[in-house]
């Protein structure tokens, strides 16, 4: 059974809850708590699972940073990690303003049991956040296979122009790309898409290919600093680039997310359809 949008708005709302029983937590811990500009914490959130082509399951999760405009990060460690298993199972360090979704997803293999879990814990100012990660038959998603009676998919990604490609949550990885402190290097990414995303939304029909684009800083000890973070693909073969510059030494995760036309504005919670790539970046003195 798979999520329609209106299941999926229910499940991510049931996600925020149950952290909120999993671990300590006052005022500013409420998803109905006032708005501010920085002082509030971030919840992790399970978003649901889904197949892969292989036949593995992706589990995909997210976050929401309460703050209106406070960027937080809580480097993978003591204070942000995975049990059991890896501490680090590809969460970003990095977290940006409200509700962000399907920011990276758990692969577990297909015979993972519906009785076991993954739970990702982070620690933000003082309070113990958590949420499992399943493969409850209610909470399978349609991340790769597009929404209900849609046949929307999510944009496909390359980081090279005839090599691996990926999609949904999950995404494609890359790298290392090698860099030097305070020296732009170039990142190139193909993003293509098939064009059927809902009429209701978009109001221009189907057969619209086009990709919406943003960069993140996804985890890393410095500042990234993108000369374009929302660069143009182009129409003909869905190139786009960019050039990101790094403050410090050491070892950094990008991560672009690439919306077809039914999620410009970014990420929903019906599931679909956007696509992550991640590119990990050594940078030297």
């Amino acid at each position: 059974m798979q999520h329609s949008p209106i299941v999926a708005a229910f499940a991510g709302s049931v996600a925020l809850a149950a952290v909120l029983l999993a671990g300590p937590a006052d005022a500013q811990s409420v998803p109905l708590a006032p708005i501010r500009d920085r002082g509030q914490n971030v919840t992790p959130a399970y978003e649901g699972w889904y197949m892969n082509a292989d036949g593995s399951i992706s589990l995909s999760f997210g976050y929401f940073n309460r703050n209106e405009s406070e960027v937080i990060e809580v480097p993978v460690g003591p204070n942000n990690f995975f049990s059991p298993g890896p501490a680090d199972r590809g969460q970003p360090a990095v977290f940006y303003p409200r509700r962000h979704w399907g920011v990276f997803a758990v692969k577990v293999p297909a015979d993972f049991p519906e009785a076991q879990k993954v739970t990702w814990t982070l620690v933000v100012r003082g309070d113990t956040l958590r949420i499992p990660g399943h493969v409850r038959s209610s909470w399978q998603i349609d991340a790769l296979e597009g929404e209900a009676g849609s046949n929307n998919t999510p944009p496909v990604l390359r980081f090279v122009a005839d090599g691996p490609s990926g999609a949904g949550p999950a995404g494609i990885k890359y790298g290392p790309i090698m860099a030097k402190v305070g020296a732009p290097v170039e990142l190139r990414l193909w993003a293509t898409d098939d064009g059927n995303e809902r009429t209701s939304v978009t109001g221009r029909g189907r057969g619209n290919t086009t990709v919406s684009l943003r960069w993140f800083k996804h985890s890393g000890p410095g500042e990234v600093t993108f000369a374009n973070a929302v660069p143009r693909a182009a129409a003909e073969t869905g190139l786009a680039t960019t050039a990101a510059t790094f403050s410090a030494p050491g070892e950094y995760v990008v991560r672009v997310r690439a919306n077809d036309a039914s999620g410009v504005a970014g990420a929903g919670h019906s599931q679909c359809c956007w696509s992550n790539g991640f590119a990990k970046v050594t940078v030297t003195p």
